[in-house]
């Protein structure tokens, strides 16, 4: 099992939201962290909120736009070898697909999709010649059920899940462990950072994110899944009774799919 005390954790997204409590929560259990986001004025303030500042490592990135190769090189300057990978940056979106651009959907497969598997694939090397190392992909509800105005987002994080999977079944002998985590709703600034159908920012929440567990409760499920080794970890409120009614009852699910009120 990963032992969050001994290992070196690299968290992706940290400068807010769920990326910031995994971060606050991971200090406390005593792993050496590095943390990556595009606001530096953030992670700084994300480390000083750490109980041992030292102990944590700033590795600026802007995922649309990065070597994979090079970033990782950086990640495991500060403590040594990476032993716990969390793919965790990501955007949503809230617009309907005949008003979002494919540039938009160019945007959102980059950024949910393609740089953390870009993270992965540069980093699984050092990890086989180890024999040891955990990734952890955070997915979303959305990547299980096609949510309405969330066609790029849930395209992505399908996508994702996929890919975790695949990677898993690959892996598992070389001593790879892979986590795929399913949040529903969470109360972060997911929302209003969400990409609109011109790429502009939604800049509105919801009260489905408003009435979402806490971050906090939601990055300690994340770790204790972590350490135990499950595969997958489903969180929130009734959003993820809808996805078990998917798999059992899929006619119910698309009727009551088809009627949500869509503009919410």
């Amino acid at each position: 099992m990963t032992s969050l005390t001994t290992s070196t954790i690299w968290i992706t997204g940290a400068s807010s939201g769920i990326g910031e409590a995994l971060a606050l929560d991971a200090a406390k259990r005593g792993a050496k962290l590095v943390l990556s986001a595009r606001r530096v004025s953030e992670l700084e303030r994300v480390r000083a909120a750490c109980p041992e500042p030292l102990k944590v490592a700033l590795l600026p990135l802007d995922l649309m736009a990065f070597d994979a190769a090079e970033a990782v090189a950086k990640a495991e300057s500060f403590f040594g070898p990476i032993d716990v990978l969390v793919n965790n940056a990501g955007k949503s979106q809230r617009s309907l697909l005949v008003d979002t651009s494919m540039d938009v959907y160019r945007q959102l497969m980059e950024l949910d999709f393609f740089a953390p598997v870009a993270l992965t694939r540069a980093l699984v090397p050092s990890m086989r010649a180890r024999k040891s190392g955990h990734i952890v992909m955070i997915s979303s509800i959305a990547g299980r059920i096609g949510a309405p105005l969330r066609t790029g987002y849930s395209a992505a994080k399908h996508a994702l899940a996929g890919f975790t999977e695949a990677a898993r079944a690959e892996l598992w002998r070389d001593g790879l462990r892979f986590t795929t985590v399913f949040p529903g709703y969470v109360r972060t600034s997911i929302a209003l950072n969400a990409l609109s159908g011109d790429g502009q920012l939604h800049g509105l929440t919801d009260k489905h994110i408003d009435g979402g567990i806490d971050a906090a409760d939601c990055a300690d499920s994340i770790w204790c899944a972590v350490e135990a080794g499950d595969e997958e970890v489903f969180m929130g409120g009734k959003e993820v009774a809808y996805e078990r009614l998917k798999r059992y009852l899929p006619g119910l699910f698309s009727f009551a799919l088809k009627r949500s009120n869509v503009n919410r």
